[in-house]
């Protein structure tokens, strides 16, 4: 992964409050019948099929479906339905290869829970057979991950991607503040506004930044805001801090369920779930607003991976085909959430404008922590938080 800090240049808007819903999505082939016409396929064991690293390995893309429906299973973790279109992307890709079923366990986990899932349930038909992890987490984690590269490969930006393909970025969005209008009065324009007394006992955040990398970029946002850098995330706790005793910050874990109860009705998170969570239609709570507050923008492009001892391993491979199709690409951006395929889609004419145009226009001078920079703010965090949050 790369060594020093980037910014993305294009157009930053406000993100809408409400995702697209688009339709069903094709694949390089034919669908569940590519099985079907599958010849000259080669006959891999588990084994040799989890070190695949091409859909040529299996014959073509026609023999890794055909294998991948032998499989059957898919087992995916932590991808939460309102979480950047994953139910429809989910629903899409079972309706697309009936043949195999999706386990979707802990939809509300971190990405530490994902190594743990890989770490505990090794050697069994449970372990995950996919991530879709930070990459702080990762980084720190690099075993529990196999290279593949995806027919797509190179729509995916050189510094987007590991040059082997053990990892490459699927989506970001930008840290945002979510309220709900009914209960906050005064929407925020800025991450200091929720200091002040209205917010007494409103705001909160997803998990600890210890764990989950969304956490951890509030923390970076909150730095970036107050005098720190990406290398200096000390202001971002002593923030958050101030937060606390002010008597603002509420150590709930904020999910849709929270907010749709009024629990947690600030939440500083990606953009792209403030908007679903205000989706009625994925049964969000329409009172909820998005803002992305004045000052940086920060992003942080997850990261697609195949687990190197995944269970399903053709049905693993199989997904990450489809995850970078313009249609699922375009689904995520329907979400508010930027795909890392937008400027090759954009360039083929293959990007879903209305979806772009719902969702902002394209992310201008987002900061990016390098890789170095953001393993160094996971150990840093790991000490820093407990201290000052006592969480």
């Amino acid at each position: 992964m790369k060594s020093k800090m980037r910014r993305v240049s294009t157009a930053l808007a406000l993100v809408a409050a409400a995702a697209i819903a688009l339709t069903g999505c094709a694949s390089n082939s034919g669908g569940s019948d590519a099985g079907a016409k599958a010849k000259n396929c080669k006959t891999l064991t588990t084994a040799q099929a989890q070190k695949a690293t091409s859909a040529d390995d299996f014959g073509g893309f026609d023999c890794l479906v055909a294998a991948a429906e032998k499989e059957g299973h898919l087992n995916v973790i932590t991808l939460p339905p309102s979480w950047a279109n994953y139910g429809k992307i989910i629903a899409g890709f079972e309706k697309k290869y009936p043949g195999i079923k999706i386990n979707s366990e802990n939809p509300d986990g971190s990405s530490q829970d994902e190594v743990d899932a890989a770490n505990n349930d090794k050697g069994q038909s449970t372990a995950p057979d996919v991530f879709d992890i930070g990459t702080t987490v990762l980084e720190q984690n690099m075993d529990i991950v196999t290279p593949y590269k995806v027919q797509n490969w190179d729509d995916i930006p050189t510094d987007f991607k590991d040059p082997d393909g053990k990892w490459y970025y699927d989506y970001t969005g930008v840290m945002s503040i979510g309220y709900d209008s009914s209960k906050i009065k005064t929407a925020p324009k800025s991450l200091n506004d929720l200091l002040g007394s209205e917010y007494k006992n409103s705001v909160a955040i997803k998990m600890s930044p210890v764990k989950a990398n969304e956490a951890l970029m509030s923390v970076v946002l909150a730095a970036l805001d107050n005098g720190g850098s990406a290398d200096n995330l000390q202001p971002g706790v002593d923030w958050f801090k101030k937060l606390k005793d002010a008597g603002n910050y509420i150590p709930t874990v904020a999910s849709q369920a929270t907010v749709n109860n009024g629990e947690t009705p600030v939440v500083i998170q990606w953009s792209f779930n403030n908007v679903g969570w205000g989706d009625e239609s994925q049964g969000g709570n329409p009172n909820f607003k998005t803002v992305i507050p004045s000052g940086p923008a920060v992003g942080s492009y997850y990261n697609q991976a195949v687990a190197a001892w995944g269970p399903n391993p053709a049905a693993a491979r199989l997904w990450e085909e489809y995850l970078y199709t313009p249609e699922v690409q375009n689904l995520y951006l329907a979400a508010g959430a930027f795909p890392a395929t937008l400027d090759a889609m954009t360039k083929a004419g293959k990007v879903d404008e209305d979806a772009l145009k719902s969702a902002g226009g394209q992310p201008s001078s987002i900061t990016l922590l390098s890789d170095d920079q953001a393993t160094k703010a996971g150990t840093f965090i790991a000490k820093a938080w407990p201290a000052a949050m006592g969480q």
